[in-house]
């Protein structure tokens, strides 16, 4: 059934708003990058291993962060794949530290900027010092809304500035790559952790932000709910009551709630098939002789993959290793 809302959208419009054509962009510039290869197996199977790698959210995979922070489809997929990927981090319980995320990150996206990686730091440890060691899922919610949210928060530290120095915030900011971030730094040295501003004056601004701004906004009625408890609150107390809200993990659908955030059935299931694949190999190769070691590869059961391998997964990093490559090989299948 079609929403009411598409039937007054025009084409373009609805085109824009569900990023159709940033996807066909991306797929036509990789399919002709590849050309060779497709010209093999055809145009119609590449569409088809692309657009449904969009759809299982595996396309951001050792992408340039240009194109994994294009979309909220986009961000949303990076999300759950750092939460897949990494997750045995926090059933382990092991602490790391703001840089050693960010390698993480960068396993993922090698060109993931630091800075998106500190200001998730500074929500957890509330713009104290980022070199601390924070938990998994600590980590992890708060970069869902730093990374998520990104713009949003940028506009929401320059309102909050513009209270706490007694002006009003009569527009919405747009933040470019320079502005939004140098006045959020200058936000949060000015003030004081006992600073703060009015609660409902904050809410009024942040309620006419979400109405008039094109990026990505938490939903209002949790935004309502957070400023609603408190008289005044600081701006990282008002990004660690998001980070905590149950909602947002709702709105987005990226990441389980907290207490499930550990369990993933599907991916141990996988990884119980794995080990079980590579113990049959390593215990089948102890009783090999040597004379018979040459037929093992002959013998073994063929990798399941695709004849050729889509750009979804380009490969441009001459620097990958070989644990990235095979990473990736499971994740496409």
């Amino acid at each position: 059934m079609l929403n009411a809302d598409r039937l007054s959208q025009s084409g373009l419009d609805y085109l824009a708003q569900r990023h159709v054509l940033t996807y066909m962009e991306d797929a036509v510039s990789q399919l002709l990058e590849s050309r060779e290869d497709i010209s093999q197996y055809g145009v119609a199977r590449f569409f088809t291993e692309y657009f449904n790698s969009v759809r299982q959210g595996t396309h951001v995979l050792f992408r340039e962060f240009s194109f994994v922070q294009a979309t909220p489809h986009n961000r949303a997929s990076f999300l759950r794949t750092f939460w897949r990927c990494f997750r045995a981090v926090g059933k382990n319980g092991d602490l790391l530290t703001a840089k050693e995320y960010h390698c993480l990150l960068q396993l993922l996206c090698p060109d993931f900027p630091m800075e998106l990686t500190q200001k998730a730091a500074r929500i957890v440890l509330m713009d104290d010092a980022v070199d601390c060691l924070m938990s998994f899922s600590d980590f992890l919610f708060a970069f869902q809304i730093q990374f998520y949210y990104s713009e949003f928060l940028e506009s929401v530290a320059a309102i909050y500035q513009d209270l706490l120095t007694g002006k009003s915030p009569n527009t919405v900011i747009v933040p470019t790559s320079s502005s939004g971030q140098h006045r959020q730094r200058q936000a949060l040295s000015d003030c004081s952790p006992l600073d703060g501003v009015e609660a409902p004056v904050f809410y009024q601004c942040l309620e006419s932000l979400c109405d008039r701004s094109k990026y990505s906004c938490p939903p209002s009625a949790i935004i309502k709910e957070v400023l609603s408890n408190v008289q005044r609150l600081t701006f990282y107390g008002f990004l660690m009551a998001l980070t905590k809200h149950h909602g947002i993990n709702r709105a987005l659908g990226a990441l389980p709630d907290k207490a499930e955030l550990l369990l993933d059935p599907l991916m141990d299931l996988e990884l119980e098939k794995l080990t079980a694949q590579v113990s049959g190999l390593s215990i089948s190769s102890s009783s090999i002789s040597s004379g018979d070691t040459a037929n093992l590869a002959s013998r073994q059961s063929p990798r399941i993959s695709s004849p050729w391998r889509p750009l979804h997964h380009r490969r441009k990093m001459d620097a990958e290793s070989d644990g990235s490559t095979e990473e990736t090989d499971s994740s496409e299948n």
